[in-house]
């Protein structure tokens, strides 16, 4: 993931994922590993800036899925990013949409056997 304002999406990915990057440095790269995956973000090249700048109307959706959608919420609602619009229920459970500073959606759900305490 591309972030002219690298610093901001870094701190915002380390709040919400709650762990430090790994590897990290500072202003060029940053990694964040979670359930076998692996999230990099990193700032683009002055020469390449310009093709990253207006992501607020990406494609891209990260979609988590979270234990409990509640406490994600208030997580994200205490950190300045809170949720926008309503719980829906999709085939696989709960889910609610939500930003990152960049503009990148992130879908939290909850998975349909945890919404019904299966």
């Amino acid at each position: 993931m591309a972030a002219v304002d690298f610093d901001q999406l870094v701190q915002f990915y380390q709040k919400l994922l709650s762990q430090d990057p790994n590897p990290y440095i500072p202003s060029v790269y940053a990694e964040f590993q979670f359930l076998g995956l692996s999230l990099g973000i990193f700032k683009p090249k002055a020469s390449h800036q310009q093709e990253f700048a207006n992501s607020m109307n990406s494609g891209m959706s990260l979609c988590l899925e979270v234990e409990n959608l509640e406490d994600a919420i208030a997580h994200l609602t205490i950190m300045g990013y809170p949720p926008t619009g309503d719980l829906t229920l999709a085939s696989h459970g709960q889910e609610i949409y939500a930003y990152d500073p960049a503009g990148n959606r992130l879908i939290l759900h909850q998975g349909l056997s945890k919404v019904l305490n299966l």
